[in-house]
């Protein structure tokens, strides 16, 4: 009897949720290994100085970094949530600055090198705004229904959202509109407050769209030139030529088109070329030949990789794993009991798989190329870091949850 009483009250930790992690962190370092073969040969340097080896080394920084982020009672750390959130601020910011933002690929401004590595700031700034806002909504539910209310919970999502805009980087903007949304309907912000924002939403959305691909150059929203050809590729509109353009520029334009959407095709193919079972790991052609773009089969793409080499079987291993996580997290969020609890793991929840259904997406052409990595799959440390952490709040969730 005394045994059962001490085991009900032993705090544990979700252990399920632990190995699906650890699955996707092992699927990640081996595909980041396989993907490797498209840019550097196993003679072009030291193990420790690959891809897969970096991405390692942050699975190990992070892992350690999402165990503080477990064993410290996130009630405590949310009485420091504001500022964290205008600390995370100051480097979003400050990445805009020359000198100190850095540019990789297109050309958006994302990064600060600090030498040893490159630190992306939005990752942490996401983090930041899911604590701030989960503070600031787990209040009393009459105080939800007050305008003011609802206005400042907007006001905290728009200064991440610009700054990352500004980057510009559409697609890590973007993932902050349905966490967002979520944590204000667990929170129970009035029903009217909420279908406003959502046809708003789909208002604004629908008139940048039509802005962007149908209205005259000199009317349309400014947004940087590969932003606007990613959106046309996806939507197969031809790239404009200007009036009175010659056959010259006209081809230069539709060789362009071509290559802009090369990335996407081959991709598809990828993962279509799979078929059951797969080519077999490291024997995937289309990144081996170079037809997916090494630059990117690492990091966007590495879905692509994955399901070309282990095809739909190993594409569904991937999807239990995030499910797991998926269901897991939703189950913290329904056992948590306090509102701070319920609407941390709610909005770290969405966050995830907001990123999950895009980035698989753009893989199979059913988003536009927005650079949205996949947690724990693509290369890089910033994101591996920030989910990891990210998990940890879940599981700190989960283990206190008994702790009244």
């Amino acid at each position: 009897m005394s045994t059962g009483i001490l085991n009900e009250r032993a705090p544990r930790l979700d252990r399920l949720q632990l190995a699906a992690l650890a699955g996707l962190m092992l699927l990640g370092m081996a595909f980041i290994y396989s993907a490797r073969l498209g840019t550097e040969s196993a003679a072009a340097g030291p193990w420790y100085g690959q891809n897969w080896f970096r991405q390692f080394v942050w699975y190990i920084v992070g892992a350690g970094a999402g165990a503080a982020a477990c064993v410290a009672d996130y009630r405590i750390l949310a009485r420091w949530a504001m500022v964290l959130y205008w600390a995370s601020m100051l480097p979003l910011a400050a990445v805009l600055l020359p000198g100190i933002g850095t540019t990789h690929g297109w050309g958006a401004m994302r990064w600060i090198d600090l030498g040893v590595f490159q630190f992306q700031p939005s990752e942490f700034a996401k983090l930041a705004f899911i604590l701030a806002e989960a503070h600031f909504l787990s209040r009393p539910a009459d105080e939800l229904r007050l305008p003011s209310i609802f206005f400042k919970s907007l006001a905290l999502l728009a200064v991440p959202f610009v700054l990352i805009m500004k980057e510009p980087d559409l697609g890590s903007a973007l993932v902050l509109l349905p966490t967002a949304f979520l944590m204000m309907y667990v929170a129970g912000m009035p029903r009217p407050y909420l279908t406003r924002l959502l046809a708003a939403m789909a208002i604004l959305g629908a008139l940048f769209l039509v802005d962007v691909l149908f209205a005259p150059a000199n009317w349309q929203i400014k947004l940087q030139d590969y932003q606007k050809r990613r959106l046309m590729v996806y939507f197969g509109r031809d790239y404009p030529a200007p009036a009175g353009a010659s056959k010259v520029e006209r081809e230069r334009l539709r060789k362009l088109q071509f290559d802009d959407s090369h990335s996407v095709r081959q991709a598809l193919i990828s993962v279509g070329s799979g078929g059951l079972t797969g080519k077999g790991w490291q024997r995937g052609t289309q990144k081996a030949l170079g037809y997916l773009p090494p630059t990117v089969a690492q990091t966007d793409f590495i879905f692509s990789v994955l399901a070309e080499e282990e095809g739909f079987a190993g594409s569904v291993v991937v999807l239990t794993l995030y499910g797991v996580i998926l269901f897991t997290g939703i189950r913290v969020s329904g056992q948590a009991r306090d509102r701070l609890g319920k609407l941390l793991a709610a909005g770290v929840v969405a966050l995830l798989f907001s990123q999950v259904f895009i980035n698989i997406g753009m893989n199979i052409r059913m988003m536009p190329v927005t650079g949205v990595p996949l947690p724990l799959l693509s290369y890089g440390g910033s994101s591996a870091l920030g989910t990891l952490i990210a998990m940890g709040w879940l599981q700190s969730v989960h283990l206190y949850r008994k702790a009244y």
